[in-house]
């Protein structure tokens, strides 16, 4: 096992829950992810990093899986200009590959946002750490953990 997905299993643990981390062929994208676990689209919580342009800190966006951020909407919400978070920065503050961001499990904090869309399903399926393994968890716990705070920052 991973030390990325080592990580997520003792987050979950740590918040009493029961890690039940699925390995599949491929979830890098949430139509890869959604495909493998016989679920939604929607039902993907995609991890969505920025970079704020002026903390210079990693934000995360939590959003359904067929949703897309608008960049407008969510630098007003995180309250600083965003631009593209690289790969550098992402395992830095995260401790995560892009392809396979967590929400939980995070080596540093993080501000994080949720997609209300997500609140449609009893549960949702995130990474775990890799482009192979996702865990599904409820929308409250999702949000317990992370510290997520609900928005609007969707294109559409």
């Amino acid at each position: 096992m991973s030390k990325s997905m080592k990580r997520v299993r003792a987050a979950l643990e740590a918040a009493g829950l029961d890690p039940q981390i699925r390995e599949t062929e491929l979830a890098r994208t949430a139509a890869d992810a959604a495909a493998a676990i016989g679920c939604e689209v929607d039902q993907i919580a995609k991890s969505i990093i920025f970079k704020g342009e002026e903390s210079g800190e990693a934000i995360l966006f939590l959003t359904a899986g067929g949703n897309q951020v608008d960049a407008a909407k969510a630098a007003e919400i995180a309250g600083e200009p965003l631009g593209k978070a690289d790969a550098a920065l992402v395992r830095a503050q995260t401790g995560f590959a892009i392809g396979g961001v967590s929400p939980v499990g995070h080596l540093n904090p993080i501000r994080a946002f949720l997609d209300p869309r997500l609140e449609a399903f009893n549960l949702v399926w995130a990474a775990a750490g890799t482009p192979h393994h996702v865990f599904p968890i409820s929308i409250d716990d999702l949000e317990r953990l992370t510290g997520a705070r609900k928005a609007e920052f969707t294109a559409g």
